[in-house]
Protein backbone atom coordinates (compact mmCIF):
# COMPACT_ATOMS: atom_id res chain seq x y z
CA UNK A 1 0.00 0.00 0.00
CA UNK A 2 3.19 2.28 0.71
CA UNK A 3 4.61 1.38 -2.62
CA UNK A 4 1.22 2.14 -4.47
CA UNK A 5 0.89 5.28 -2.28
CA UNK A 6 4.70 6.53 -3.30
CA UNK A 7 4.16 5.76 -7.01
CA UNK A 8 0.61 7.66 -7.01
CA UNK A 9 2.55 10.70 -5.31
CA UNK A 10 5.44 10.33 -8.03
CA UNK A 11 2.98 10.10 -10.69
CA UNK A 12 1.28 13.10 -9.42
CA UNK A 13 4.61 15.54 -8.65
CA UNK A 14 5.65 14.31 -12.21
CA UNK A 15 2.33 15.46 -14.32
CA UNK A 16 2.88 18.98 -11.94
CA UNK A 17 6.68 19.31 -13.30
CA UNK A 18 5.21 19.07 -16.49
CA UNK A 19 2.59 21.26 -16.23
CA UNK A 20 4.95 24.15 -14.88
CA UNK A 21 7.29 23.20 -18.08
CA UNK A 22 4.54 23.41 -20.58
CA UNK A 23 3.59 27.20 -18.80
CA UNK A 24 6.54 28.28 -17.78
CA UNK A 25 7.14 30.30 -21.20
CA UNK A 26 3.90 32.88 -20.01
CA UNK A 27 3.20 35.73 -21.51
CA UNK A 28 6.25 36.61 -24.26
CA UNK A 29 5.70 40.82 -25.86
CA UNK A 30 7.87 40.37 -28.66
CA UNK A 31 9.00 43.98 -30.82
CA UNK A 32 7.99 43.69 -34.34
CA UNK A 33 10.36 46.67 -35.58
CA UNK A 34 8.98 48.42 -38.81
CA UNK A 35 11.45 47.30 -41.67
CA UNK A 36 10.72 43.92 -43.25
CA UNK A 37 13.70 41.25 -42.31
CA UNK A 38 12.73 42.33 -38.88
CA UNK A 39 8.75 41.93 -38.91
CA UNK A 40 9.50 38.77 -40.62
CA UNK A 41 11.29 37.01 -37.79
CA UNK A 42 9.56 38.30 -35.16
CA UNK A 43 6.06 36.68 -36.90
CA UNK A 44 8.61 33.47 -37.22
CA UNK A 45 9.45 33.60 -33.71
CA UNK A 46 5.73 34.63 -32.33
CA UNK A 47 4.32 31.43 -34.60
CA UNK A 48 7.02 29.07 -32.93
CA UNK A 49 6.98 30.00 -29.43
CA UNK A 50 3.17 29.83 -29.42
CA UNK A 51 2.74 26.26 -30.90
CA UNK A 52 6.26 24.87 -30.20
CA UNK A 53 6.91 26.32 -26.64
CA UNK A 54 3.24 26.97 -25.49
CA UNK A 55 3.83 30.87 -25.33
CA UNK A 56 1.34 33.31 -24.68
CA UNK A 57 3.18 35.57 -27.37
CA UNK A 58 2.35 38.72 -28.57
CA UNK A 59 4.10 41.58 -31.32
CA UNK A 60 3.93 45.44 -30.13
CA UNK A 61 5.28 48.05 -32.45
CA UNK A 62 9.42 48.75 -31.63
CA UNK A 63 11.97 50.53 -33.40
CA UNK A 64 15.82 50.28 -32.10
CA UNK A 65 16.59 52.99 -29.45
CA UNK A 66 13.37 53.35 -28.25
CA UNK A 67 12.89 49.28 -27.86
CA UNK A 68 16.52 48.84 -26.52
CA UNK A 69 15.57 51.66 -23.81
CA UNK A 70 12.28 50.34 -22.36
CA UNK A 71 13.90 46.21 -22.24
CA UNK A 72 17.07 47.79 -19.82
CA UNK A 73 14.58 49.98 -18.23
CA UNK A 74 11.16 48.44 -18.40
CA UNK A 75 11.97 45.03 -18.84
CA UNK A 76 9.45 45.03 -22.09
CA UNK A 77 9.32 43.59 -24.86
CA UNK A 78 10.97 40.29 -23.95
CA UNK A 79 12.17 39.76 -26.96
CA UNK A 80 13.89 42.08 -29.99
CA UNK A 81 14.32 39.38 -32.79
CA UNK A 82 16.94 41.52 -34.98
CA UNK A 83 18.62 43.85 -33.10
CA UNK A 84 21.64 46.08 -34.94
CA UNK A 85 23.72 46.04 -31.11
CA UNK A 86 26.04 48.36 -32.51
CA UNK A 87 23.55 51.55 -32.68
CA UNK A 88 23.40 51.37 -28.88
CA UNK A 89 26.22 48.72 -27.89
CA UNK A 90 27.50 50.79 -24.35
CA UNK A 91 24.04 50.66 -23.27
CA UNK A 92 23.07 46.74 -24.33
CA UNK A 93 26.36 45.80 -22.37
CA UNK A 94 25.37 47.88 -19.37
CA UNK A 95 22.25 46.40 -19.38
CA UNK A 96 24.01 42.79 -19.81
CA UNK A 97 25.96 43.54 -17.15
CA UNK A 98 23.46 44.82 -14.77
CA UNK A 99 21.89 41.46 -14.99
CA UNK A 100 18.70 42.76 -17.16
CA UNK A 101 19.57 41.94 -20.68
CA UNK A 102 21.31 38.79 -22.49
CA UNK A 103 22.56 38.74 -26.02
CA UNK A 104 20.40 35.46 -26.89
CA UNK A 105 21.94 35.02 -29.82
CA UNK A 106 22.66 36.00 -33.71
CA UNK A 107 19.46 36.18 -35.89
CA UNK A 108 21.86 37.26 -38.76
CA UNK A 109 25.08 34.88 -38.75
CA UNK A 110 27.02 37.11 -41.22
CA UNK A 111 25.91 40.44 -39.81
CA UNK A 112 24.53 42.89 -42.12
CA UNK A 113 26.90 43.54 -45.31
CA UNK A 114 27.70 46.31 -46.54
CA UNK A 115 29.94 47.59 -49.94
CA UNK A 116 30.44 48.72 -53.08
CA UNK A 117 28.87 46.66 -55.75
CA UNK A 118 29.05 45.58 -59.03
CA UNK A 119 26.38 43.57 -61.27
CA UNK A 120 27.38 40.08 -62.06
CA UNK A 121 26.53 40.17 -66.00
CA UNK A 122 29.35 42.65 -65.67
CA UNK A 123 31.88 40.41 -64.00
CA UNK A 124 31.24 37.89 -66.41
CA UNK A 125 32.15 40.18 -68.98
CA UNK A 126 35.26 41.71 -67.14
CA UNK A 127 36.24 39.67 -64.74
CA UNK A 128 38.80 41.96 -63.40
CA UNK A 129 35.71 44.48 -62.23
CA UNK A 130 35.54 42.25 -59.40
CA UNK A 131 38.63 43.79 -57.68
CA UNK A 132 38.28 48.30 -57.30
CA UNK A 133 41.45 48.19 -59.70
CA UNK A 134 39.34 46.62 -62.63
CA UNK A 135 36.37 49.09 -61.97
CA UNK A 136 38.83 51.80 -61.90
CA UNK A 137 40.38 50.87 -65.25
CA UNK A 138 36.73 50.43 -66.72
CA UNK A 139 35.97 53.71 -65.66
CA UNK A 140 34.06 54.74 -68.61
CA UNK A 141 31.74 51.98 -68.51
CA UNK A 142 29.98 53.58 -65.56
CA UNK A 143 27.87 56.29 -67.48
CA UNK A 144 26.78 59.28 -65.23
CA UNK A 145 22.80 60.07 -65.19
CA UNK A 146 23.52 63.71 -66.00
CA UNK A 147 27.27 64.33 -67.25
CA UNK A 148 29.08 62.13 -70.38
CA UNK A 149 32.60 63.85 -69.06
CA UNK A 150 32.82 61.55 -65.04
CA UNK A 151 31.61 58.43 -64.31
CA UNK A 152 28.98 57.55 -61.55
CA UNK A 153 29.18 56.24 -58.39
CA UNK A 154 25.98 55.76 -56.79
CA UNK A 155 26.23 56.80 -52.59
CA UNK A 156 24.16 56.10 -49.27
CA UNK A 157 21.16 58.66 -49.89
CA UNK A 158 22.17 62.51 -48.16
CA UNK A 159 21.20 61.94 -44.56
CA UNK A 160 21.94 58.35 -43.69
CA UNK A 161 25.12 57.68 -41.24
CA UNK A 162 26.52 55.04 -44.78
CA UNK A 163 26.44 58.54 -46.74
CA UNK A 164 29.69 59.42 -44.31
CA UNK A 165 31.53 56.27 -44.82
CA UNK A 166 30.76 55.94 -48.41
CA UNK A 167 32.22 59.06 -48.90
CA UNK A 168 35.40 58.21 -46.88
CA UNK A 169 35.92 55.53 -48.77
CA UNK A 170 35.21 57.00 -52.89
CA UNK A 171 38.38 59.27 -51.36
CA UNK A 172 40.16 56.63 -49.81
CA UNK A 173 40.03 54.61 -53.09
CA UNK A 174 40.91 57.87 -55.32
CA UNK A 175 37.96 57.74 -57.29
CA UNK A 176 37.41 61.45 -58.63
CA UNK A 177 40.80 60.80 -59.83
CA UNK A 178 39.99 58.33 -62.05
CA UNK A 179 37.01 60.07 -63.38
CA UNK A 180 34.19 59.02 -61.11
CA UNK A 181 31.77 61.55 -59.60
CA UNK A 182 29.45 60.99 -56.49
CA UNK A 183 25.84 60.47 -57.17
CA UNK A 184 23.11 61.01 -54.61
CA UNK A 185 19.92 58.73 -55.36
CA UNK A 186 18.13 61.04 -53.25
CA UNK A 187 16.43 57.88 -51.20
CA UNK A 188 16.58 54.18 -50.64
CA UNK A 189 13.95 53.72 -53.40
CA UNK A 190 16.29 55.74 -55.94
CA UNK A 191 19.00 53.81 -54.91
CA UNK A 192 17.45 50.47 -55.80
CA UNK A 193 15.65 52.01 -58.70
CA UNK A 194 18.96 52.60 -60.21
CA UNK A 195 20.24 49.11 -59.48
CA UNK A 196 16.65 47.58 -61.31
CA UNK A 197 16.94 49.89 -64.12
CA UNK A 198 20.63 49.08 -65.13
CA UNK A 199 19.74 45.37 -64.49
CA UNK A 200 17.10 45.57 -66.64
CA UNK A 201 19.21 47.12 -69.56
CA UNK A 202 22.24 45.62 -68.92
CA UNK A 203 24.11 48.28 -68.02
CA UNK A 204 27.18 48.60 -65.84
CA UNK A 205 26.43 50.34 -62.27
CA UNK A 206 28.66 50.85 -59.42
CA UNK A 207 28.08 52.22 -55.93
CA UNK A 208 27.00 51.77 -52.03
CA UNK A 209 24.56 48.84 -50.97
CA UNK A 210 24.27 46.39 -47.98
CA UNK A 211 22.22 42.94 -47.01
CA UNK A 212 20.28 41.59 -46.40
CA UNK A 213 18.06 43.61 -48.49
CA UNK A 214 15.31 42.44 -51.22
CA UNK A 215 17.30 44.41 -53.79
CA UNK A 216 20.11 41.91 -53.10
CA UNK A 217 18.12 38.73 -53.42
CA UNK A 218 16.23 39.73 -56.89
CA UNK A 219 19.79 41.11 -58.65
CA UNK A 220 23.22 38.98 -58.69
CA UNK A 221 25.55 41.78 -57.19
CA UNK A 222 29.49 41.21 -56.61
CA UNK A 223 30.66 42.96 -54.05
CA UNK A 224 34.05 44.76 -55.12
CA UNK A 225 37.14 43.93 -52.94
CA UNK A 226 39.30 46.95 -52.51
CA UNK A 227 42.61 44.37 -51.60
CA UNK A 228 42.80 46.32 -48.33
CA UNK A 229 40.83 43.84 -46.15
CA UNK A 230 38.67 45.00 -42.75
CA UNK A 231 40.96 47.38 -40.95
CA UNK A 232 38.51 47.65 -38.00
CA UNK A 233 40.21 50.70 -36.45
CA UNK A 234 40.53 52.55 -39.17
CA UNK A 235 37.06 51.88 -39.59
CA UNK A 236 35.59 52.69 -36.28
CA UNK A 237 37.99 55.75 -35.71
CA UNK A 238 38.22 57.32 -39.27
CA UNK A 239 35.92 55.76 -42.11
CA UNK A 240 32.97 56.40 -40.18
CA UNK A 241 33.87 59.75 -39.12
CA UNK A 242 32.93 63.12 -40.54
CA UNK A 243 35.79 64.81 -39.35
CA UNK A 244 37.54 62.25 -40.83
CA UNK A 245 40.92 64.13 -42.86
CA UNK A 246 43.08 61.30 -44.21
CA UNK A 247 40.71 58.03 -45.29
CA UNK A 248 42.03 54.97 -45.74
CA UNK A 249 40.95 52.00 -47.79
CA UNK A 250 39.23 49.12 -45.67
CA UNK A 251 36.46 46.78 -46.48
CA UNK A 252 33.44 46.99 -44.24
CA UNK A 253 33.28 44.82 -41.27
CA UNK A 254 29.91 43.06 -40.87
CA UNK A 255 27.61 45.03 -38.46
CA UNK A 256 26.71 42.29 -35.73
CA UNK A 257 23.15 41.92 -35.26
CA UNK A 258 21.80 39.92 -31.88
CA UNK A 259 18.59 38.85 -30.67
CA UNK A 260 17.85 40.19 -27.49
CA UNK A 261 15.67 38.96 -24.46
CA UNK A 262 15.29 40.36 -21.22
CA UNK A 263 17.19 38.54 -18.02
CA UNK A 264 13.22 37.99 -16.91
CA UNK A 265 12.09 35.83 -20.02
CA UNK A 266 15.69 33.69 -20.25
CA UNK A 267 15.16 32.74 -17.06
CA UNK A 268 12.07 31.59 -16.61
CA UNK A 269 11.90 30.32 -20.16
CA UNK A 270 15.08 28.29 -20.37
CA UNK A 271 13.88 26.06 -23.73
CA UNK A 272 12.39 28.60 -25.48
CA UNK A 273 15.59 31.24 -25.23
CA UNK A 274 17.76 28.37 -25.83
CA UNK A 275 15.08 28.38 -29.34
CA UNK A 276 16.26 31.92 -29.85
CA UNK A 277 20.15 31.01 -29.66
CA UNK A 278 20.05 28.52 -32.33
CA UNK A 279 17.34 30.66 -34.63
CA UNK A 280 19.63 32.76 -37.16
CA UNK A 281 19.46 33.36 -40.84
CA UNK A 282 22.22 33.81 -43.81
CA UNK A 283 22.12 36.75 -45.44
CA UNK A 284 21.35 34.85 -48.73
CA UNK A 285 18.52 32.80 -47.21
CA UNK A 286 17.35 36.47 -45.90
CA UNK A 287 17.48 38.25 -49.78
CA UNK A 288 15.49 35.43 -51.04
CA UNK A 289 12.87 35.92 -48.80
CA UNK A 290 12.65 39.61 -48.64
CA UNK A 291 13.03 39.04 -52.68
CA UNK A 292 9.72 37.05 -52.34
CA UNK A 293 8.21 39.47 -49.85
CA UNK A 294 8.57 42.55 -52.57
CA UNK A 295 7.52 40.58 -55.28
CA UNK A 296 4.38 39.14 -53.41
CA UNK A 297 3.51 42.42 -51.53
CA UNK A 298 3.54 40.21 -48.51
CA UNK A 299 3.69 41.69 -44.62
CA UNK A 300 5.96 39.85 -41.84
CA UNK A 301 2.99 37.34 -40.87
CA UNK A 302 2.63 36.26 -44.89
CA UNK A 303 6.27 35.90 -45.32
CA UNK A 304 6.54 33.62 -41.61
CA UNK A 305 3.66 31.29 -43.37
CA UNK A 306 6.07 30.91 -46.60
CA UNK A 307 9.10 30.70 -44.92
CA UNK A 308 7.89 27.72 -42.47
CA UNK A 309 6.42 25.95 -45.32
CA UNK A 310 8.92 26.45 -47.68
CA UNK A 311 12.22 25.99 -45.41
CA UNK A 312 11.47 23.45 -43.32
CA UNK A 313 15.28 22.27 -44.03
CA UNK A 314 16.31 25.49 -42.34
CA UNK A 315 14.14 25.95 -39.60
CA UNK A 316 13.83 22.53 -38.51
CA UNK A 317 17.80 22.60 -37.34
CA UNK A 318 16.43 25.31 -34.68
CA UNK A 319 14.46 23.29 -32.61
CA UNK A 320 13.70 19.77 -31.47
CA UNK A 321 11.97 16.97 -33.48
CA UNK A 322 8.88 17.24 -30.96
CA UNK A 323 8.77 21.11 -31.16
CA UNK A 324 9.16 21.01 -35.31
CA UNK A 325 5.82 18.54 -35.17
CA UNK A 326 4.11 20.63 -33.11
CA UNK A 327 4.65 23.50 -35.53
CA UNK A 328 4.19 22.00 -38.85
CA UNK A 329 1.12 20.36 -37.02
CA UNK A 330 -0.48 23.92 -36.55
CA UNK A 331 0.96 24.69 -40.03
Amino acid sequence: MKMKLATMLLLASSTAATTVNASECGSVTIADMNWSSASLIANIDKFILEHGYDCDADLIPGDTMPTGTSMIEKGQPDIAPEFWSNSMKDALDKGVEEGRLRYAGKSLVNGGEEGFWVPQYLVDQYPEIAKIEGVIKHAKLFKHPESKDVSAFYSCPAGWNCQISAGNLFEALNLEDAGFEIVDPGSSAGLSGSIAKAYEREQAWFGYYWAPTAVLGKYNMVKVDFGSGVDLEEFVNCTTSEECESPKATMYPPSPVHTMTTEAFASRAPEAYAYLGSRGFTNANMNELLAWMEDNQADGEEGMFHFLSEYPQVWHKWVSADVAKKVEKAL
